[in-house]
Protein backbone atom coordinates (compact mmCIF):
# COMPACT_ATOMS: atom_id res chain seq x y z
CA UNK A 1 0.00 0.00 0.00
CA UNK A 2 1.61 3.44 -0.78
CA UNK A 3 2.17 5.55 2.25
CA UNK A 4 1.81 8.84 0.76
CA UNK A 5 -2.61 8.27 0.66
CA UNK A 6 -4.53 5.89 1.76
CA UNK A 7 -6.95 4.22 -1.05
CA UNK A 8 -9.59 6.55 -2.24
CA UNK A 9 -12.38 4.50 -2.10
CA UNK A 10 -11.40 2.84 1.29
CA UNK A 11 -11.21 6.37 2.74
CA UNK A 12 -14.64 7.30 1.12
CA UNK A 13 -16.54 4.47 2.59
CA UNK A 14 -14.69 4.89 6.03
CA UNK A 15 -15.80 9.13 6.07
CA UNK A 16 -19.04 8.22 5.13
CA UNK A 17 -19.81 5.82 7.78
CA UNK A 18 -17.82 8.16 10.42
CA UNK A 19 -20.20 11.35 9.68
CA UNK A 20 -23.46 8.87 9.20
CA UNK A 21 -22.53 6.35 12.22
CA UNK A 22 -23.70 3.26 10.12
CA UNK A 23 -22.03 0.70 7.63
CA UNK A 24 -26.14 0.28 6.42
CA UNK A 25 -26.76 4.50 5.69
CA UNK A 26 -23.41 4.28 4.69
CA UNK A 27 -23.69 1.71 2.03
CA UNK A 28 -27.15 3.21 1.20
CA UNK A 29 -25.61 6.85 0.58
CA UNK A 30 -22.45 5.16 -1.44
CA UNK A 31 -25.13 2.99 -3.83
CA UNK A 32 -23.47 -0.05 -2.36
CA UNK A 33 -23.88 -3.25 -0.62
CA UNK A 34 -23.12 -3.05 3.01
CA UNK A 35 -20.54 -5.33 2.31
CA UNK A 36 -18.86 -3.62 0.64
CA UNK A 37 -18.69 -0.87 3.20
CA UNK A 38 -17.33 -3.70 5.58
CA UNK A 39 -14.70 -4.29 3.56
CA UNK A 40 -13.56 -1.22 2.54
CA UNK A 41 -13.25 -0.04 6.20
CA UNK A 42 -11.43 -3.56 7.15
CA UNK A 43 -8.66 -2.51 4.55
CA UNK A 44 -8.31 0.39 6.46
CA UNK A 45 -8.02 -1.04 9.76
CA UNK A 46 -5.43 -3.93 8.70
CA UNK A 47 -3.41 -1.19 6.97
CA UNK A 48 -2.84 0.62 9.95
CA UNK A 49 -2.84 -2.47 12.51
CA UNK A 50 -5.78 -1.05 14.61
CA UNK A 51 -9.47 -0.67 15.13
CA UNK A 52 -11.55 2.55 13.72
CA UNK A 53 -14.81 2.06 15.15
CA UNK A 54 -16.11 -0.31 18.04
CA UNK A 55 -19.46 -1.39 18.81
CA UNK A 56 -21.40 0.78 20.87
CA UNK A 57 -25.35 -0.35 22.13
CA UNK A 58 -26.57 -0.54 18.54
CA UNK A 59 -24.38 1.56 16.93
CA UNK A 60 -20.83 2.30 15.81
CA UNK A 61 -18.27 4.29 17.81
CA UNK A 62 -15.11 5.93 16.60
CA UNK A 63 -11.64 5.06 18.50
CA UNK A 64 -9.34 7.42 18.87
CA UNK A 65 -7.02 6.53 15.71
CA UNK A 66 -10.80 6.91 13.85
CA UNK A 67 -11.32 9.95 15.03
CA UNK A 68 -8.02 11.16 14.16
CA UNK A 69 -8.48 9.98 11.06
CA UNK A 70 -12.16 10.65 10.55
CA UNK A 71 -11.34 14.30 11.15
CA UNK A 72 -9.12 14.58 8.88
CA UNK A 73 -11.37 12.62 6.37
CA UNK A 74 -14.08 15.20 6.93
CA UNK A 75 -11.68 18.20 6.67
CA UNK A 76 -10.75 17.06 2.90
CA UNK A 77 -14.22 15.51 1.85
CA UNK A 78 -16.21 18.53 2.59
CA UNK A 79 -14.51 21.45 0.93
CA UNK A 80 -14.58 19.07 -2.36
CA UNK A 81 -18.29 18.48 -1.76
CA UNK A 82 -18.58 22.41 -1.70
CA UNK A 83 -16.79 22.79 -4.51
CA UNK A 84 -18.25 20.40 -6.39
CA UNK A 85 -22.00 21.50 -5.70
CA UNK A 86 -20.00 24.98 -6.87
CA UNK A 87 -19.12 24.22 -9.82
CA UNK A 88 -22.41 21.74 -10.93
CA UNK A 89 -24.75 24.91 -10.13
CA UNK A 90 -26.88 26.56 -12.76
CA UNK A 91 -26.26 29.77 -14.46
CA UNK A 92 -28.82 31.64 -12.20
CA UNK A 93 -29.53 33.99 -15.53
CA UNK A 94 -29.98 30.93 -17.64
CA UNK A 95 -33.81 29.47 -18.09
CA UNK A 96 -34.77 26.42 -15.90
CA UNK A 97 -35.61 23.34 -18.16
CA UNK A 98 -38.88 22.05 -16.87
CA UNK A 99 -40.70 18.86 -18.17
CA UNK A 100 -44.14 17.82 -17.45
CA UNK A 101 -47.35 16.32 -19.61
CA UNK A 102 -48.41 18.09 -22.62
CA UNK A 103 -51.78 18.13 -21.15
CA UNK A 104 -50.96 19.68 -17.56
CA UNK A 105 -48.50 22.63 -18.95
CA UNK A 106 -51.59 23.47 -21.70
CA UNK A 107 -54.30 23.53 -19.14
CA UNK A 108 -52.79 24.26 -15.84
CA UNK A 109 -48.69 25.93 -16.17
CA UNK A 110 -49.50 27.69 -19.58
CA UNK A 111 -52.35 29.83 -18.07
CA UNK A 112 -50.45 30.82 -14.92
CA UNK A 113 -47.40 31.85 -16.43
CA UNK A 114 -47.59 36.03 -16.05
CA UNK A 115 -48.67 35.16 -12.41
CA UNK A 116 -45.08 33.50 -12.36
CA UNK A 117 -43.47 36.19 -14.04
CA UNK A 118 -45.02 38.71 -11.32
CA UNK A 119 -44.14 36.45 -8.53
CA UNK A 120 -40.68 35.59 -8.84
CA UNK A 121 -39.03 37.49 -11.79
CA UNK A 122 -35.93 36.06 -11.71
CA UNK A 123 -37.38 32.67 -13.08
CA UNK A 124 -37.11 31.88 -16.27
CA UNK A 125 -38.46 28.68 -17.74
CA UNK A 126 -37.90 27.04 -20.67
CA UNK A 127 -41.03 24.10 -20.94
CA UNK A 128 -40.67 20.55 -22.48
CA UNK A 129 -43.99 18.77 -23.30
CA UNK A 130 -43.95 15.19 -22.94
CA UNK A 131 -46.67 12.77 -22.59
CA UNK A 132 -43.81 9.30 -22.20
CA UNK A 133 -42.67 9.05 -18.55
CA UNK A 134 -39.84 11.10 -17.39
CA UNK A 135 -36.05 9.01 -17.88
CA UNK A 136 -34.91 8.42 -13.94
CA UNK A 137 -31.84 10.29 -15.02
CA UNK A 138 -34.17 13.21 -16.32
CA UNK A 139 -32.63 13.33 -20.14
CA UNK A 140 -31.67 17.31 -20.01
CA UNK A 141 -34.23 18.28 -17.60
CA UNK A 142 -33.65 20.33 -14.85
CA UNK A 143 -37.36 19.42 -12.78
CA UNK A 144 -40.10 17.90 -13.95
CA UNK A 145 -43.88 18.90 -13.12
CA UNK A 146 -46.05 15.58 -13.07
CA UNK A 147 -48.83 14.07 -11.37
CA UNK A 148 -47.34 10.38 -9.88
CA UNK A 149 -47.87 7.73 -7.40
CA UNK A 150 -44.70 5.82 -5.39
CA UNK A 151 -42.17 4.40 -5.80
CA UNK A 152 -40.21 7.08 -7.58
CA UNK A 153 -36.71 6.76 -8.80
CA UNK A 154 -34.30 6.06 -6.19
CA UNK A 155 -32.05 9.32 -7.73
CA UNK A 156 -35.29 11.91 -7.68
CA UNK A 157 -35.50 14.33 -4.99
CA UNK A 158 -39.68 14.47 -5.14
CA UNK A 159 -40.85 17.55 -3.93
CA UNK A 160 -44.19 16.98 -2.89
CA UNK A 161 -47.09 19.67 -3.97
CA UNK A 162 -50.74 18.88 -3.30
CA UNK A 163 -52.64 15.87 -3.27
CA UNK A 164 -54.21 14.33 -6.34
CA UNK A 165 -58.30 14.13 -6.81
CA UNK A 166 -60.25 13.59 -9.85
CA UNK A 167 -63.67 13.67 -10.82
CA UNK A 168 -66.47 13.72 -13.28
CA UNK A 169 -67.27 16.75 -15.50
CA UNK A 170 -69.53 17.81 -18.07
CA UNK A 171 -70.83 21.57 -20.14
CA UNK A 172 -74.21 23.35 -19.32
CA UNK A 173 -74.51 22.22 -22.89
CA UNK A 174 -74.43 18.59 -22.87
CA UNK A 175 -77.62 17.51 -23.79
CA UNK A 176 -78.74 15.71 -20.31
CA UNK A 177 -77.46 18.01 -18.15
CA UNK A 178 -79.96 19.35 -16.04
CA UNK A 179 -80.91 15.21 -15.86
CA UNK A 180 -77.50 14.52 -15.00
CA UNK A 181 -76.58 17.23 -12.64
CA UNK A 182 -78.79 16.81 -9.57
CA UNK A 183 -78.65 12.39 -10.44
CA UNK A 184 -76.73 10.65 -7.66
CA UNK A 185 -73.23 8.94 -8.56
CA UNK A 186 -75.05 5.85 -10.03
CA UNK A 187 -76.35 7.68 -12.51
CA UNK A 188 -72.95 7.41 -14.85
CA UNK A 189 -73.28 3.79 -15.07
CA UNK A 190 -75.71 4.43 -17.70
CA UNK A 191 -73.82 6.86 -19.84
CA UNK A 192 -71.24 6.45 -22.34
CA UNK A 193 -67.91 8.02 -20.72
CA UNK A 194 -65.42 10.12 -22.36
CA UNK A 195 -62.18 8.61 -21.43
CA UNK A 196 -58.30 8.76 -22.46
CA UNK A 197 -55.70 6.35 -22.72
CA UNK A 198 -53.29 8.33 -21.46
CA UNK A 199 -54.64 7.35 -18.01
CA UNK A 200 -56.79 4.21 -18.93
CA UNK A 201 -57.29 3.33 -15.42
CA UNK A 202 -59.24 7.13 -14.10
CA UNK A 203 -62.82 6.06 -14.66
CA UNK A 204 -62.11 2.86 -12.67
CA UNK A 205 -60.62 4.20 -9.58
CA UNK A 206 -63.05 6.47 -9.60
CA UNK A 207 -65.79 3.71 -9.30
CA UNK A 208 -64.21 2.37 -6.88
CA UNK A 209 -63.58 4.90 -4.26
CA UNK A 210 -67.57 5.94 -4.52
CA UNK A 211 -69.05 2.36 -4.13
CA UNK A 212 -69.62 1.40 -8.11
CA UNK A 213 -68.10 -1.83 -9.95
CA UNK A 214 -65.53 -0.65 -12.53
CA UNK A 215 -67.19 -3.14 -14.43
CA UNK A 216 -70.40 -1.88 -15.01
CA UNK A 217 -69.03 1.82 -16.48
CA UNK A 218 -69.61 1.98 -20.03
CA UNK A 219 -67.08 3.79 -22.39
CA UNK A 220 -67.43 5.54 -24.48
CA UNK A 221 -65.46 7.80 -27.12
CA UNK A 222 -61.68 7.89 -25.93
CA UNK A 223 -58.92 10.61 -26.71
CA UNK A 224 -55.02 10.07 -26.69
CA UNK A 225 -54.38 12.87 -24.37
CA UNK A 226 -56.24 14.49 -21.33
CA UNK A 227 -56.42 18.40 -23.43
CA UNK A 228 -58.87 16.47 -26.53
CA UNK A 229 -60.67 14.87 -23.51
CA UNK A 230 -61.61 17.68 -21.80
CA UNK A 231 -62.26 20.00 -24.81
CA UNK A 232 -64.75 17.59 -26.40
CA UNK A 233 -66.82 17.32 -22.17
CA UNK A 234 -66.14 21.27 -22.92
CA UNK A 235 -67.80 21.25 -26.44
CA UNK A 236 -70.92 18.98 -24.97
CA UNK A 237 -70.22 15.52 -26.08
CA UNK A 238 -70.35 13.94 -23.08
CA UNK A 239 -69.15 13.43 -19.29
CA UNK A 240 -64.92 13.24 -18.77
CA UNK A 241 -62.96 12.67 -15.80
CA UNK A 242 -59.85 14.53 -15.01
CA UNK A 243 -57.70 16.30 -11.90
CA UNK A 244 -59.67 18.90 -10.14
CA UNK A 245 -56.80 21.60 -10.50
CA UNK A 246 -56.97 20.74 -14.10
CA UNK A 247 -60.38 21.94 -14.41
CA UNK A 248 -60.79 24.47 -11.72
CA UNK A 249 -60.22 27.45 -14.28
CA UNK A 250 -63.09 26.10 -16.25
CA UNK A 251 -65.74 25.27 -13.18
CA UNK A 252 -64.71 29.32 -12.20
CA UNK A 253 -65.97 30.37 -15.77
CA UNK A 254 -68.88 27.87 -15.97
CA UNK A 255 -67.76 26.60 -18.75
CA UNK A 256 -67.40 22.78 -17.04
CA UNK A 257 -69.40 21.69 -13.85
CA UNK A 258 -68.45 18.85 -11.33
CA UNK A 259 -71.84 17.65 -9.65
CA UNK A 260 -70.13 14.92 -7.88
CA UNK A 261 -67.27 16.44 -6.96
CA UNK A 262 -63.90 15.30 -6.48
CA UNK A 263 -61.78 12.03 -4.81
CA UNK A 264 -58.34 11.38 -3.86
CA UNK A 265 -56.53 9.19 -5.90
CA UNK A 266 -53.49 8.90 -3.42
CA UNK A 267 -51.45 10.62 -6.39
CA UNK A 268 -49.63 13.18 -5.71
CA UNK A 269 -48.50 16.85 -7.52
CA UNK A 270 -44.85 16.61 -7.66
CA UNK A 271 -41.83 19.09 -8.86
CA UNK A 272 -38.86 15.95 -8.77
CA UNK A 273 -35.59 16.89 -9.65
CA UNK A 274 -32.33 14.68 -9.11
CA UNK A 275 -31.19 14.07 -5.69
CA UNK A 276 -27.93 16.65 -5.08
CA UNK A 277 -29.24 19.47 -7.13
CA UNK A 278 -28.25 22.28 -5.62
CA UNK A 279 -30.29 25.15 -8.17
CA UNK A 280 -31.14 27.47 -5.82
CA UNK A 281 -34.19 28.47 -8.07
CA UNK A 282 -36.23 25.26 -6.95
CA UNK A 283 -36.92 26.10 -3.13
CA UNK A 284 -38.56 29.11 -4.36
CA UNK A 285 -40.74 27.61 -7.37
CA UNK A 286 -41.70 24.46 -5.08
CA UNK A 287 -43.11 27.20 -2.60
CA UNK A 288 -44.87 28.98 -5.50
CA UNK A 289 -45.94 26.00 -6.83
CA UNK A 290 -47.64 24.72 -3.68
CA UNK A 291 -49.43 28.58 -3.09
CA UNK A 292 -51.07 27.86 -6.66
CA UNK A 293 -52.18 24.36 -6.09
CA UNK A 294 -53.37 25.41 -2.35
CA UNK A 295 -55.30 28.68 -4.14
Amino acid sequence: MSRDLPPLNALRAFEATARLGSVAAAAAELHVTHGAVSRQVKLLEEALGTPLFVRRGRGLALTATGQRLGDAAAGAFEPLRKAWADLLAPDPTSALVLGCPGSLLARWMIPRMERLSADLPGLRLHLVASEASPDPGLNGLDAVLMIGNPPWPPGWQVHRLAPERIGPVLSPRHPAHARLEGAPAEVLLQEPLLHTSSRPTAWPEWARRNGLQPEALQLGTGFEHLYYLLEAAAAGLGVAIAPEELVADDLRAGRLAAPWGFVGTGGQWALCTLRGNSDARIPAFVGWLRTQLEG
